[in-house]
């Protein structure tokens, strides 16, 4: 696999928010307490789901792997964000940059996927509560949750590869705050017209497609819903429902827009605003909507918390 193709850029130059020095330490100070809550929180889902065995079944199990791909891409760019606000701005060499991409392109298009097969999920124990055993069995789980993450994997490889082999000649500063694609594309001093039918083809299919299949089934779940006799079912279960729309909304609404852009779409700092909506208050807001509001994964937590105290106090 070929990283550079002609290309005399050997390292890029993240510039991050240099236009802004004098925000920089209190940037710092928030994005740093939300690294630490956003791993906190995944971590404890992960743990939970892992040793209490009544959780092991497709809804937890979904939650799992969604926490593990929202960890993934805060590990891949908080560190490199925090790195840039202590120094104004990061020199990156041209493999990390392939990596930082890789992984971001990874965990980005699987959370599409999962989150799409988590409303599908929703849809069939509502909406078919009696035959939801028999549509959502092992067997099923398993191929969504591999075709989340072949899907991750597939796209990850093909898109960076491509990006890559352009050549870079010319400025290596790249004005944003991670190694993304577009801004990364916009240094290419090559025709990308082939590749930008590709990405705008491949966005389509990963983040909008999903996106309607999810407004579908929540659609279905809205009428389930209104024919719900209990007053207090309906109220939660729509709390429940419109809190997984915000999260989705949020996530599908700045990844398509960041990369379904024009080129002059929107300004540098407009760019990096978006990407850190679905990069940074996704993954700290998931565990929050999808999980430690369940009360389940509540009374899982206390009685892992109370086995604990237990042990300690022996």
């Amino acid at each position: 696999m070929k990283i550079q193709n002609q290309s005399s850029v050997v390292e890029f130059i993240l510039l991050g928010f240099s236009n802004f020095p004098g925000l920089q330490e209190q940037l710092f100070v928030v994005f740093l307490a939300v690294y630490l809550v956003t791993l906190m929180g995944n971590v404890i889902i992960i743990v939970v789901i892992s040793l209490e065995q009544s959780l092991h079944v497709p809804l937890y199990l979904f939650l799992q792997n969604l926490s593990v791909v929202d960890m993934g891409i805060s590990v891949v760019i908080m560190p490199v964000m925090l790195v840039i606000l202590s120094t104004e701005k990061m020199r990156i060499s041209t493999v990390g940059c392939f990596a930082q991409m890789y992984f971001i392109l990874l965990f980005g298009v699987t959370e599409c996927f999962l989150l799409g097969v988590m409303a599908y999920d929703r849809f069939a124990a509502i909406c078919s509560l009696l035959s939801y055993p028999m549509i959502m069995n092992k067997m099923v789980f398993v191929k969504l949750v591999t075709f989340s993450w072949v899907s991750g994997i597939t796209v990850a490889t093909v898109q960076t590869t491509w990006v890559f082999n352009f050549p870079f000649c010319g400025s290596n500063e790249i004005n944003h705050l991670f190694c993304e694609t577009p801004p990364v594309l916009e240094l290419a001093c090559a025709d990308t017209f082939l590749f930008e039918i590709y990405a705008f083809t491949g966005t389509i299919l990963t983040v909008i497609v999903p996106f309607l299949l999810i407004l579908l089934s929540y659609i279905r779940i809205l009428f389930a819903i209104l024919k719900m006799p209990s007053t207090t079912g309906r109220q939660k279960v729509f709390s429940t429902c419109a809190s997984h729309l915000t999260s989705v909304t949020l996530f599908y609404g700045t990844a398509s827009m960041t990369y379904l852009q024009p080129k002059s779409g929107y300004s540098p700092e407009t760019k990096k605003l978006m990407s850190l909506a679905y990069s940074l208050l996704t993954p700290l807001l998931n565990p929050l909507i999808y999980s430690l509001r369940n009360s389940e994964m509540k009374r899982a937590l206390m009685k892992l918390w109370r086995i604990k105290v237990n042990l300690c106090t022996f």
